[in-house]
């Protein structure tokens, strides 16, 4: 087992600077395994160590992820000069962790986003060979049909040279609404494929990425951490 630093770990969280852990640390406020930590250079296993600050539990894992409502005008970006982004919309401490997006939704898309720090599982979930599955609602001017669900199954090639991998689009009892699977994600492509079928999309919501399924309690703007069982069933993906 890797022994790292007290003040890595508690830095890593986003929620003090290393010099705000010397402080805590020389106040006495920090315990480890219910013991004072008298050195912010002392060396702990983070998975085997019970970390309290003020007697609060701190989750001292690497990594953070985090499941968050997004709601349609903010970009997914970690940062731009002129719009809010995704990560404006959640507490500081997690604004410093390097959290990142993991994959985009266009700006006025809501829906399922990922956000974490951990880079190999960003990879995993975007990677064109892994074709993890994308489920979105979707609302269209027109009416869809047994036509449009069959273009999508066979793969569509569209006017401007885009080709696209065979999808699912499931028509909903209202004939303008649907469910669109996607084992791919590139550029603004369920907008493209179905205007290219003469529907262009009135509005679009991500609800599930892989095993991870949008929680209705979440609403829009709103963030969790994911829980034990939805961080296993990323970690399970091959």
């Amino acid at each position: 087992m890797a022994l790292e630093r007290l003040d890595k770990i508690l830095s890593g969280t986003g929620r003090w600077s290393r010099r705000e852990v010397k402080d805590l640390v020389k106040a006495g406020r920090v315990t480890a395994d219910g013991a004072v930590v008298g050195r912010p250079e002392d060396k702990f296993e983070r998975a085997a160590t019970v970390l309290a600050v003020d007697g609060e539990p701190v989750d001292g894992e690497r990594y953070v992820y985090v499941m968050l409502h997004k709601p349609g005008g903010v970009l997914s970006a970690t940062e731009d000069p002129r719009q809010p982004t995704v990560l404006d919309l959640l507490p500081p401490h997690l604004r410093r962790i390097g959290l990142f997006p993991v994959g985009r939704l266009d700006k006025d898309t809501e829906g399922l986003l990922l956000l974490t720090n951990d880079g190999p599982l960003g990879h995993r979930l975007l990677a064109p060979k892994k074709h993890v599955d994308k489920v979105y609602f979707v609302r269209v001017d027109g009416v869809l049909d047994g036509a449009d669900a069959a273009a999508f199954r066979a793969g569509m090639t569209l006017e401007d040279g885009l080709r696209c991998l065979p999808a699912e689009l499931e028509v909903l009892s209202s004939p303008d609404t649907g469910l669109v699977t996607l084992r791919e994600g590139k550029y603004h492509q369920v907008k493209r494929m179905l205007s290219d079928r003469g529907k262009p999309v009135l509005y679009l919501k991500r609800l599930s990425m892989g095993p991870i399924h949008l929680d209705p309690a979440l609403e829009a703007g709103m963030w969790r951490p994911l829980t034990a069982a939805e961080r296993a069933a990323l970690e399970a993906l091959p």
